[in-house]
């Protein structure tokens, strides 16, 4: 059996009963609102209402910019730095940085750590989230991940950046002027 609802002025909305077998109810809600339909232009659901692990937003930032440091303590590549502003101050940050990495000097070692504006993340242990070492005639270049999900507790615009540092020698940030990356995710709490 159908229900048809008559418009206050004109048209009309037809309730179907679906073709299954047994008792199927629908609840309406207590409160007022819209209902989402498929194909409506304009209609969303709120971030608020998605479920955890739901992603709410991407911000994404992509180089070729060659970049260098000489200094032992850590020194941005700026051309990654990317930022986001949460929606949320529950809300993780998941970062996931793809680089490349060239140290030309022997016996001298690298660091590749992540900021969140001025705040270390990879400060724990002292040597960041990359630590590299080449001894005597080996150079070191590779490409390098770094992820990291990061609860920043804030919904003001955060900046997430690249820094390294070298024992001696010349650091690479992207050697060769290939297309490097950053990509921020917002992750609902």
């Amino acid at each position: 059996m159908s229900i048809i609802l008559q418009g206050s002025t004109s048209g009309s909305v037809t309730l179907q009963e679906p073709a299954v077998a047994g008792t199927t109810v629908l609840t309406l809600p207590a409160v007022s609102g819209t209902i989402l339909t498929t194909g409506s232009s304009g209609q969303s659901i709120p971030k608020a209402a998605l479920p955890t692990g739901s992603v709410l937003q991407v911000v994404s930032t992509d180089a070729t910019t060659q970049s260098t440091t000489t200094s032992s303590s850590y020194a941005n590549y700026s051309a990654l730095n990317t930022s986001i502003t949460p929606t949320s101050a529950t809300s993780k940050i998941l970062i996931i940085a793809s680089l490349n990495l060239y140290e030309g000097a022997t016996n001298s070692n690298y660091q590749i750590t992540l900021y969140r504006n001025s705040t270390d993340l990879g400060s724990g242990n002292g040597n960041g989230f990359i630590y590299a070492y080449g001894s005597n005639s080996m150079n070191l270049s590779f490409p390098a991940i770094v992820t990291y999900l990061d609860s920043p507790a804030t919904t003001s615009s955060t900046t997430y950046g690249i820094y390294g540092k070298t024992s001696s020698g010349t650091l690479y940030f992207n050697n060769g002027a290939c297309k490097v990356s950053m990509t921020l995710m917002e992750i609902a709490a």
